[in-house]
């Protein structure tokens, strides 16, 4: 894991101290420089003159694999045309590095970073759909004068980039270093503003909160030529939607996922230095934990974990020691205060660059402390299981409304019947709540959204400024597909969900100098899993995750894999923020939020105290204002 950062047509030799100071906690075992004037060779070392530079590239290190100086990075070829900078684990570098060989290249390390530059040097764009891993990264090619960067297939790991006034373009691991740069300003971007107010909605589109910075797309590449910046255009290189679906039996498919699954996690287990995992109690990351043990029966494990404290109806630790003793782990836990989160809340906010949709990221960000406390260096996490395999209530609704578009409605009541014996449903009227909003024609939308309390428009939000801005409020999503159950595992999983868990997960672990790797995202396991029908995903009986909770039987106790609740690191938010009611309404009645223009405060805290009172249903809205008030304030945030 690394920081990576990097000018291109601009000269930068002004730059290069914050940028190490910023990215220093993504990297703190090492960091190198490398000049280019776009004529002489380029000029590499920790400290070297940038005068007149055409490309810079900066990097810290994180060192995970080959911990010797071989590692060091930027990393060129022996021929003097190729020099890389690298944030991410590639974890096939094995496979890999012995079909280069074949093909006569020679390695001078052991890392994995080598292999990615010269299997780039030899195929070119195409050796990205070769790797197996997360990635982002910068390949310099002195000869075609251009700039290569590249993000995963899913943007576990990531690259922001932003164009310069004089013509320049700057990218960097994380946003902070590009705010650092001369003229380029923290302003709110209208639009993913309304997004986040209204649904918590975050890294789902190019453009981030801050307006004129951008995300390089999950499976995508720009070639950046470094005398015309800004002809560069993302181009989608891997696309998760499947072809067709499978013709194959439920067995079959079992067998086939788990297969796959303890081939993902052995690859992922790769490493020089000390590993842990993530564990909830739930299916995913119990899953993984016991992979570990099934694979490598005399390793160490180390698990850690989020208590919540004082809330048993979220409470997982009867699950987490259930799953440490299968295992024999030494079992890890936090049990963060209401309190706690005020004292952490400007660090955790300026790890994360971007505003956040719940407390949970708080939960996730101590458990990553924690490990860094016990000397780990590498977390494997359940993350993209859910997205994956329909772990949310709301997918219910979506596989209601599948049968009845392809209709089959014998098929469709006896699912609503079982499926609202399941506690993470919600119930009947949760499902038949959610099917009916996708029913309903546009025109209707509106008014009934307003008359369930579910408006696109909250009185809380300032209407008018989001008009006079070009934003035009709707509702999330729409299902239109005969399919409604892939449509939305496709959409939470490349927009509305995983992208933004994707950068809590990193933010998180990069902020405590941790990797955290994700054994369920890898193309293959999730090319496969879409390929599936939809009742092996979610069952006619309301199973969520049917394939893959009978391909690890065996693997886990029977007890975890027969839960039909749904908790993850979930926070008691409500009783949180009630606990810190003085902090909360200290900050609604600051000079500092009456400067915020997109809320109308007044009605805000009409709603905070309809909740106080237990007159209105406690969501993550109250959150997102408080996140909002202290983002705005941590970095300066203009709103034009």
């Amino acid at each position: 894991m690394c920081g990576v950062f990097g000018l291109i047509g601009k000269n930068s030799s002004s730059v290069s101290g914050d940028v190490f100071r910023l990215l220093r906690h993504r990297g703190p075992d090492d960091y190198g420089l490398l000049c280019w004037d776009g004529e002489k060779p380029p000029t590499r070392g920790k400290r070297v003159s940038c005068a007149a530079s055409l490309v810079y590239l900066a990097h810290t290190r994180l060192s995970i694999l080959d911990l010797s100086k071989a590692g060091w990075q930027p990393m060129g070829t022996p021929d003097g045309r190729y020099y890389i900078v690298y944030n991410g684990e590639v974890y096939n570098y094995r496979e890999l590095r012995a079909e280069l060989e074949k093909a006569g290249v020679r390695f001078r390390s052991h890392t994995d970073t080598e292999v990615v530059l010269r299997a780039y040097a030899l195929w070119g764009p195409e050796a990205l759909n070769r790797f197996v891993g997360m990635f982002a990264l910068a390949i310099l090619d002195t000869k075609r004068r251009a700039v290569f960067l590249a993000r995963d297939f899913f943007g576990i790991k990531p690259l922001y980039y932003t164009h310069l006034p004089d013509g320049g373009l700057a990218f960097a691991s994380e946003i902070k270093a590009l705010l650092a740069l001369p003229g380029v300003k923290a302003r709110a971007h209208p639009q993913r503003l309304y997004d986040y107010l209204r649904y918590g909605l975050t890294d789902h589109a190019p453009e981030t909160l801050f307006q004129g910075i951008y995300h390089l797309p999950p499976a995508h590449y720009m070639v950046v030529p470094v005398d015309e910046p800004r002809r560069a255009e993302p181009v989608r290189y891997w696309d998760p939607t499947p072809t067709e679906t499978l013709d194959i039996s439920f067995e079959e498919a079992t067998s086939r996922l788990r297969e796959m699954f303890l081939e993902s996690v052995r690859l992922h287990l790769r490493s020089d230095v000390s590993l842990g995992s993530a564990l909830s109690g739930g299916i995913d990351s119990s899953a993984i934990v016991c992979a570990i043990r099934h694979l490598d029966p005399g390793a160490e494990i180390h698990t850690f974990s989020f208590i919540a404290e004082d809330a048993p109806e979220i409470n997982e630790e009867r699950w987490v020691d259930l799953v440490g003793r299968h295992v024999r782990a030494r079992v890890h836990k936090v049990r963060p205060r209401p309190e706690e989160i005020v004292e952490d809340l400007d660090d955790l906010i300026y790890a994360q660059d971007e505003p956040f949709g719940s407390t949970s990221i708080y939960a996730q960000y101590r458990v990553f402390r924690l490990a860094r406390e016990h000397g780990i260096k590498v977390m494997l996490d359940g993350q993209g299981a859910d997205e994956l395999l329909a772990g949310y209530p709301t997918y219910y609704a979506a596989r209601f409304l599948s049968l009845l578009r392809q209709g089959k409605w014998g098929a469709a009541l006896y699912f609503l019947r079982h499926a609202s014996k399941h506690p993470a449903s919600q119930g009947i009227w949760a499902i038949l709540k959610r099917t009916v909003a996708h029913l309903l024609p546009d025109s209707l939308q509106s008014p009934l959204r307003r008359m369930a309390g579910e408006e696109v428009l909250p009185a809380w939000m300032n209407g008018e400024w989001f008009a006079e801005r070009g934003v035009r409020p709707r509702p999330l999503w729409k299902s239109r597909s005969r399919e409604a159950l892939k449509e939305q595992l496709l959409l939470t999983f490349a927009q509305i969900n995983l992208p933004s868990l994707l950068r809590y997960e990193d933010r998180n672990s990069m902020w405590h100098s941790i990797e955290s790797r994700v054994p369920f995202l890898t193309p293959q396991v999730v090319q496969f899993v879409f390929s599936l029908p939809e009742g092996y995903i979610l069952s006619l009986q309301g199973v969520t995750k049917a394939v893959f909770r009978e391909a690890i039987k065996g693997l886990v106790p029977d007890s975890i894999l027969n839960r039909r609740d749904k908790i993850g690191f979930r926070t008691p938010e409500a009783r949180w923020l009630t606990a810190l009611r003085p902090w909360v309404e200290d900050l609604l009645r600051s000079e500092a939020t009456r400067a915020i223009p997109v809320l109308c405060l007044e009605a805000a805290r009409k709603e905070w105290k309809a909740m106080l009172e237990e007159k209105r249903r406690y969501d993550s809205r109250f959150w997102r204002w408080v996140n909002l008030i202290r983002w705005t304030e941590r970095f300066e945030v203009e709103y034009e």
